[in-house]
């Protein structure tokens, strides 16, 4: 087998290792060189749901143009654990290169590229520097100069003390050199166009994209219970507090996270909750309560598969049912789904102000396969909509669930004029007081329901992609979003098109007649029942032609999606 080979347009690198082992180390540094190289780059993990051991790896994606879908294809592969090889064993084929220790090796039918990692790292005195050595030795087959590497591991790990620092980078450099040799005696190249301009990017991530949204959308309280995947996002701006302006509270648990959270938008703050499914079921008590006394609230529910403790630390979109239908009784609510970096900004600081506006609950639906995707990112989109506060000062009549002819009633808070701010979880009248009054009770719930209405006006409408003579359509929503789009691009099918739902409840009317217009229309969903399919055969009769699913945890890839649509 001839071991030349060149990379053009795209590689798919896969780093596997032991949790603990530094593989997230590794990632971070690589993809901060690639992009300084120029290079656009994209990281997707996968992780066991342990401290120690198993077997973890991430794929960093390398291409000529902006990229972010996750790809079952691994061109290189990394093995810093004896076991990688057989966990990755489907994902790999005949031109698969595998780098590996030179104890490892074993007989495989691809091309094998042995590195002394344990040997070298032992003489440094410290075995975990084997990720460090891997590290160079990537960089010098996408021919970045050395001293790029070795100011990014100086920066990675600057506030290291003794001489950690000068360990790693020796280590860079030793892998550096052994990757240049493999590079030339194999005839491995990396052609890959480099982009000036990416240099001056960013790399976001998913936990960053929705902490820096809410942030822009007014958020001033953060009230939570760590829970994966949603725990990222409170540890951002638990370290960013001070800066943004924001208290950060860990709760006890979930259902003192919501309730602190409602007793924030009742003293007048700007509050957001983040959890998982677990931890969200906790709270659907205080989802009802804020239905009942109309307080705004923001939910950030990032799934994970159940049922129970189901798999903690991988990817599906299995709880679109449970936003949905959580809580006794009947109260409107709002549900975005984003499906890429951007979005997760724009709609998570767009629910603040929906929130505030129409004193709704309003849920960022995401998962982990999106909060956990890294990518370059020129900037993010603008918000159009301004962080206001919808409040209003009383006087000494003020009745805080006024009927009005919108539904809508004038939100005041204590202290912030003469009237008594008067609320309360049992039915009420007009100024907050419990009645059992048939009659009020009637025109209560009317009163509430007719801020569906309202929100219907605000819907989100979906994205459409494609060709307008379309007679296939692809319904997709959240994180399903990347690996479609470039399935699709794969495919150049002009009578297939897409239509992604960034918003799914209110469902948005404006997409009816798009959907009637296929002959044939398919969903693809991360979930084992095709919870969107439906809601949209709730909300407009209509039915899906196939249902394109998966729930074993991973994410869709292109690959799969190619074959399936």
């Amino acid at each position: 087998m001839s071991s030349q080979r060149t990379f053009q347009h795209d590689i798919s690198v896969v780093l596997a290792g032991e949790a603990g082992q530094g593989i997230a180390t590794v990632e971070q540094v690589f993809m901060r060189t690639l992009k300084t190289a120029g290079y656009h780059v994209s990281a997707t993990k996968e992780y066991m749901s342990r401290v120690r051991g198993g077997t973890n790896t991430t794929e960093i994606r390398v291409a000529s143009r902006p990229i972010a879908a996750f790809v079952d294809r691994i061109d290189l592969l990394v093995e810093l654990n004896p076991k990688a090889v057989d966990h990755v064993k489907n994902r790999l084929s005949s031109s698969t290169i595998i780098i590996a220790d030179e104890n490892s090796v074993k007989d495989l039918p691809q091309l094998v590229l042995t590195v002394p990692f344990a040997r070298i790292a032992q003489e440094l005195g410290d075995r975990i520097l084997s990720n460090t050595i891997a590290l160079g030795f990537l960089a010098a087959l996408f021919d970045i100069p050395s001293q790029e590497l070795i100011d990014q591991v100086r920066r990675s790990f600057g506030k290291k003390e003794g001489d950690i620092i000068e360990k790693n980078c020796s280590a860079a450099q030793q892998g550096f050199d052994l990757g240049r040799q493999a590079a030339f005696k194999h005839q491995l190249s990396v052609q890959i166009e480099r982009n000036p301009s990416v240099k001056k990017e960013m790399i976001v991530g998913g936990h960053e994209a929705a902490a820096l949204g809410a942030v822009v959308g007014g958020c001033n309280f953060l009230a939570s219970y760590p829970m994966s995947p949603s725990t990222g996002v409170l540890t951002f701006l638990a370290q960013h507090a001070d800066e943004f302006g924001i208290v950060v509270e860990q709760a006890e648990d979930e259902i003192a996270a919501m309730n602190m959270g409602l007793g924030s938008w009742y003293a007048g703050g700007r509050a957001m909750v983040t959890t998982s499914g677990g931890g969200f079921s906790l709270m659907t008590e205080g989802l009802s309560l804020a239905g009942a006394i109309e307080s705004p609230m923001v939910i950030y529910l990032a799934q994970r598969p159940g049922p129970a403790t189901g798999l903690p630390t991988r990817t599906e979109q299995g709880d679109l049912d449970l936003a949905l239908y959580a809580g006794h009784g009947d109260f409107p609510r709002a549900i975005f789904t984003p499906g890429t970096l951007k979005d997760i900004f724009l709609l998570t600081a767009m629910a603040f102000d929906l929130a505030d506006l129409y004193q709704v609950p309003v849920f960022i639906l995401t998962d982990q396969g999106l909060l956990d995707l890294y990518h370059t990112l020129s900037e993010f989109p603008a918000v159009t909509v301004k962080a206001s506060n919808h409040i209003v000062k009383t006087t000494p009549d003020y009745k805080r669930y006024k009927f009005t002819d919108s539904g809508l009633s004038p939100r005041g808070i204590p202290g912030f004029g003469e009237g008594i701010v008067c609320v309360d979880s049992d039915e009420h009248d007009e100024g907050g007081y419990i009645t059992e009054d048939s009659q009020t009770r009637k025109a209560m719930v009317d009163k509430r329901m007719k801020k569906h209405g309202l929100l219907l006006k605000d819907v989100l409408a979906p994205q459409f992609f494609g060709e307008k003579d379309y007679k296939k359509l692809i319904l997709g929503w959240g994180s399903s979003f990347h690996a479609i789009r470039e399935a699709m691009e794969q495919q150049s099918d002009l009578d297939t098109a897409f239509l992604y739902f960034r918003q799914v409840y209110p469902f948005p009317d404006m997409a009816i007649p798009l959907i009637e217009k296929a002959k044939e229309v398919v969903c693809v969903e991360n979930n084992a029942s095709g919870q969107f399919a439906k809601l949209l055969r709730r909300e407009t009769g209509l039915a899906v032609h196939k249902k394109i699913l998966k729930y074993d945890g991973s994410p869709f890839s292109v690959e799969e999606l190619v074959r399936q649509i």
